[in-house]
């Protein structure tokens, strides 16, 4: 005996829907599923550090990549090649690996005309380079500064726990440079223009 349309068309819906629910029950599975491989395997490291921490104080968990077994001595060096002023407000601070930490630079246009500039960063020991992570750094940008206008600097960095254990010692040092033909120069036998304020 022959199916009509209708008989045809109503065991194809009941299909339909027997697929649908059971990709809806598949999807909704994969959530929990997700969760408990990640755990398993250790990669969901973003979630876990959102989860309160039994003896945790409430509100942000600490960093779990700081290597508090370790201190890193880091100096500060800066040269200038020009007449003006450039140093670090601190010379050396003390870090563990993986601990973010910020240190502020000092520079001062002393000529009397405006100066487009530019900083070139260096490490010692050189294996040290790879390790040593800017998240923020003046030595990204070009600056204009005016006639002797001020400005300070963050340099906001991570030394990657991974650096080689013999390196207790980083050296970080700049060399602050005139940047040519991007500022007129000062107009001859006449004043420059008025001094900048702290930037």
């Amino acid at each position: 005996m022959a199916r009509t349309p209708d008989t045809r068309n109503r065991r194809m819906f009941g299909k339909l829907l027997v697929v649908a629910a059971m990709m809806f029950g598949f999807g909704y599975a994969l959530v929990p599923m997700y969760e408990a491989i990640c755990d398993a395997l250790g990669i969901n490291v973003l979630s876990l550090a959102e989860r309160q921490v039994p003896g945790m104080p409430t509100g942000r968990a600490g960093n779990t990549q700081v290597d508090t077994s370790r201190r890193i001595v880091v100096e500060f060096d800066a040269n200038a090649r020009g007449p003006w002023d450039f140093k670090p407000a601190v010379r050396s601070i003390e870090v563990h690996p993986g601990e973010m930490a910020t240190v502020m630079y000092e520079f001062r246009n002393v000529q009397d005309r405006p100066m487009a500039a530019q900083a070139i960063p260096s490490y010692a020991p050189k294996q040290a380079t790879a390790h040593f992570n800017k998240l923020e750094c003046f030595c990204f940008n070009e600056y204009t500064l005016q006639p002797g206008e001020s400005r300070q600097w963050p340099v906001v960095f991570v030394i990657d726990p991974k650096l080689p254990k013999d390196v207790t010692t980083i050296t970080l040092s700049y060399t602050f440079f005139e940047v040519g033909g991007k500022v007129p120069p000062a107009p001859k036998g006449g004043a420059a223009g008025g001094a900048g304020g702290r930037g």
